[in-house]
């Protein structure tokens, strides 16, 4: 069972264990001695987001790999799924991304991606834990390697992006909320340059205020933007830009249900779509929208990584997450808020519809989320009277709500997720299920 790997890399404060100048230099040790058993080229390409940490993690991550005589080539700020176009089209083992994605800057994580642009499997973080852990007990004086940034390893990401629009978006005004992270400044750059009128807020970082009051998670701002400007759409990207939410023209919030129902219509019609894979948490409006064009929706464990696992096995084009999490696997190899602005643009132009228009008929059912924190994970079949509150709402809902609890992966909570037509009913049958694990294991 992996130790330090979670849904989405290592992730934690920047400073304290793991994120440690000791254990981010055993990451790149760890990495250069998987590299080694898997006969692969020794250079790594290594990318970071725009908190004050993300420099000297980078140095220690590059300079365990030097230690292991694996080279480093650096791409200094970019995107998390830019950083994987550049593992898998350029000469490397494997990309290593800095980054907290929508966390606050005192967070911070480091994500491995492998020579396909594909992040980890669980038993390959497994096999680099036990390199980790075996290294880390030396105890050995982690020594930084400094880096300089190679501005044509973005470059030619952009350019891939603009290669998928060749038409351009001339004349559409769009509104840019960069989260003060890595899209900051490529996002602007690649609309301007396909022909849009953008108006970028939130694009000034200083290390300390990416993702603050800003970005995919907070939208407020974004939208008396796009209402101010009369702009055609707002975008919000996410601290490492993996994701994207919208704001329509009226300021309606499209998220990443809305967005795969949008770009899935036109896929289907063209015969190459049948399914569309997404995770347990997305809204039961999509399924019911997309099964009245006769499309299926496939669900999975949280996490884009299990996303793109079935996308592979089912060989389907299309999957992503509520958060706004998109995989047009046609394109890329993970979620890429940047390509999935260009995605929504490309339908909205060749439809003539707005937004609103091709989002009308997603009816987005009442969901509520509550976190309990506990003080044990136990198996919920053996905690009776949580199981009894789950029945009866299951019982109550039938076919017309959805109800899910599950424990996180990185921090001591359970997630009780309940959705139905009825917020009252919704609220009630979540704060009851809720309230039975506090009973049974809350703190």
């Amino acid at each position: 069972m992996r130790q330090l790997f979670g849904t989405d890399g290592i992730r934690g404060i920047a400073g304290e264990y793991p994120l440690d100048q000791a254990t981010t230099f055993a990451v790149g040790v760890a990495l250069a001695r998987w590299i080694g058993s898997a006969h692969l080229e020794p250079e790594v390409v290594i990318g970071m987001d725009t908190r004050e940490s993300s420099q000297w993690i980078a140095e220690h991550v590059a300079g365990g790999l030097s230690r292991e005589r694996v080279r480093t080539r650096f791409a200094g700020l970019i995107t998390t799924p830019g950083l994987a176009h550049t593992a898998k089209t350029g000469p490397f083992a494997a990309g290593v991304m800095i980054s907290a994605s929508h966390n606050p800057y005192r967070d911070n994580g480091i994500k491995i991606i492998d020579h396909g642009g594909f992040k980890l499997p669980d038993e390959q973080e497994h096999a680099l834990e036990t390199h980790l852990f075996s290294f880390l007990a030396l105890g050995q004086t982690p020594q930084p390697h400094k880096l300089i940034a190679d501005p044509n390893l973005d470059r030619a990401y952009l350019d891939h992006l603009a290669q998928t629009l060749p038409g351009g978006i001339d004349g559409m005004r769009i509104a840019v909320d960069g989260a003060n992270g890595a899209a900051s400044d490529l996002a602007p750059q690649l609309l301007e340059r396909l022909g849009a009128r953008v108006e970028c807020i939130h694009c000034a970082p200083d290390g300390r205020n990416i993702n603050l009051s800003c970005g995919s998670q907070h939208l407020e701002s974004l939208r008396a933007k796009v209402l101010e400007m009369g702009a055609d759409l707002g975008v919000a990207y996410d601290g490492d830009a993996d994701r994207a939410l919208f704001v329509s023209h009226s300021g309606k919030i499209v998220d990443g249900d809305a967005v795969l129902l949008l770009t899935a219509l036109p896929l289907h019609a063209s015969g190459r779509l049948k399914e569309v894979v997404a995770t347990v948490m997305s809204n039961l409006g999509l399924e019911l929208a997309l099964k009245r064009h006769g499309i299926g929706l496939v669900r999975t464990a949280v996490g884009d990584k299990y996303v793109l696992e079935e996308m592979q096995r089912r060989d389907a084009p299309l999957g992503g997450e509520q958060s706004g999490h998109v995989i047009y696997r046609d394109y890329a190899t993970t979620g890429d808020g940047m390509l999935t602005t260009l995605r929504v643009l490309d339908v909205m132009r060749s439809s003539g519809q707005d937004l609103d228009k091709l989002t009308a008929e997603l009816t987005t059912y009442p969901q509520l989320l509550v976190n309990v924190r506990v003080k044990e994970r136990r198996p919920l079949h053996e905690l009776d009277k949580v199981s009894a509150e789950i029945r009866r709402a299951e019982a109550e809902f039938g076919e017309a709500g959805r109800v899910l609890v599950r424990f996180s992966g990185t921090e001591p909570l359970a997630r009780v997720m309940v959705e139905g037509p009825a917020l009252d009913r919704v609220e009630f049958n979540a704060r009851a299920i809720a309230a039975a694990i506090r009973g049974e294991i809350g703190e």
